[in-house]
């Protein structure tokens, strides 16, 4: 059974919905407006969002980031008449897991849901709200620091206080957080991750602590934040060291007194909520430049666990490895790894971390079609220098790069579009990447980059023509 948010001006299409979806024994809610189901969305934590592209107000595409923010991984299925390429490709682009095109049969619509309901986000949702069923199947290790961790983790998770999650990218700091949410008392609430990268500068306080209708150009109804959302559960602050300076004494605030503003209001209003915080970076080298304040750091270390690179912790590959091609095996059906893979694996420097594991088993998987997974099936190492100085790491592969565009060029008097053809290289996998970090939101991949939305749609698309086949 699941809670379905149904979202269509049109009654007798959601009655109809309703009917049928309740037959199948689920629970729904329905609205008629995208404001009205935000209204809805933020009491009730759904498993799947019906979304109609034509409503008053706020269309559907505008809300599907709406709903993307406060609910990354819930799966949002779209309903259209109206069906045009530009609408379907613009609803992609934001991350649904689904496009129907009214009128749709039920048969269709249940074979959609069925397939939501088998996702991996789904999984994960279930996962969360329910504890019980086993420890979360990411945390996985042996080695005497992951131990160490584990037990860290069980002492400070019945209490309410911060928590600070530091270590190298890909590290599995969400992970960790989500655990601690797992065996807290707040399990049966809400986990909710906040990626504070991804929200924009202008609006960050009013996506965190919420706003009042008029408070600014676009507030037109009144809106709680992310920690009011969250009532009674864990909040995730996601790259900690990106938070703006002006907002870093409204955080502490919230924080120690347990309360929030929102934006155009003068009442704080309290709210429920544990904090934990993640970072890659060095909080006390930012705090050095005056770019962090210590009372806040102070606060969020209240309890601090730093978790090692995965290089640091090779007998706990094999495991990690195997969990990973499990998660894949009902559609490879690999039989495991051959001797030499796993030597191969072990034997790696892992620079991405466990993120970079999970992403070589799941190529090596495909790779293998239902065979054993050898060395031949991974894909080539990153090759990153250890300085972790990004300049450095970069300048080698960009030099040879250029000095094989100019071994048949003669600079003083040929022509060539160089600039051109080094942006046509490198522009495609840093909106990849960036696109995959944002978990396929295009807004917030857009204000991670620092470009327009529309920019981003342009180049997308030219990148994408220039690597199709001709």
């Amino acid at each position: 059974m699941a809670s379905i948010l149904v979202i269509d001006d049109e009654v007798r299409h959601c009655e109809s919905l309703r009917a049928f979806l309740e037959q199948a024994g689920h629970d729904v809610a329905v609205a008629g407006s995208a404001e009205h189901g935000l209204e809805l969305a933020v009491d009730t934590p759904f498993d799947v969002i019906l979304l109609d592209i034509r409503l008053p107000g706020i269309d559907g595409l505008t809300a599907i980031s709406q709903f993307r923010a406060s609910a990354p991984e819930v799966p949002i299925i779209v309903m259209t008449a109206f069906g045009t390429l530009d609408t379907a490709v613009a609803a992609v682009r934001e991350g649904v897991f689904e496009y129907l095109v009214k009128p749709f049969s039920l048969k269709d619509l249940k074979s959609v849901l069925q397939r939501a309901f088998d996702s991996h986000r789904f999984q994960s949702k279930e996962e969360n709200e329910a504890p019980d069923r086993g420890s979360s199947p990411v945390v996985v290790g042996r080695c005497p620091q992951i131990q160490r961790i584990f037990n860290r983790i069980a002492l400070v998770a019945a209490s309410d206080i911060p928590v600070l999650l530091t270590g190298e990218s890909g590290t599995g700091k969400e992970v960790m957080a989500r655990a601690i949410h797992r065996y807290s008392n707040r399990h049966d609430k809400r986990f909710l991750p906040v990626f504070l990268a991804a929200l924009s500068p202008n609006l960050i306080e009013s996506e965190l602590f919420g706003h009042v209708r008029g408070a600014f150009t676009g507030a037109e109804v009144d809106r709680s934040g992310l920690f009011e959302q969250a009532a009674g559960g864990t909040v995730l602050l996601d790259e900690l060291g990106d938070i703006p300076d002006s907002l870093q004494v409204k955080l502490l605030r919230a924080i120690e007194q347990k309360e929030v503003t929102r934006v155009g209001e003068d009442k704080p209003r309290p709210i429920d909520v544990r904090f934990i915080a993640a970072t890659n970076k060095s909080i006390p080298g930012l705090i050095a430049k005056g770019q962090f304040r210590e009372d806040l750091f102070y606060r969020l270390s209240a309890y601090h666990i730093e978790l090692p690179p995965l290089r640091e912790r090779r007998d706990d590959i094999p495991d990690l490895a195997q969990h990973f091609l499990q998660r894949v095996a009902s559609v490879t059906r690999s039989p495991g790894f051959t001797t030499t893979a796993l030597a191969e694996l072990e034997s790696r420097p892992w620079q991405g971390n466990i993120r970079e594991l999970r992403n070589a088993v799941e190529h090596a998987a495909i790779a293998a079609r239902g065979s054993a997974i050898a060395v031949e099936h991974l894909p080539a190492p990153l090759t990153r220098s250890p300085s972790g100085n990004a300049v450095d790491d970069l300048h080698g592969p960009i030099s040879r790069w250029i000095d094989r565009q100019l071994e048949n060029l003669d600079p003083l008097t040929d022509r060539a579009k160089l600039h051109d053809a080094l942006l046509s290289e490198v522009e495609p996998m840093l909106f990849d990447l960036t696109l995959a970090r944002c978990r396929q939101n295009h807004a917030a991949a857009a204000r991670v980059l620092g470009l327009d939305p529309k920019t981003l749609r342009v180049k997308l698309s030219a990148a994408r023509g220039r690597s199709s086949p001709q």
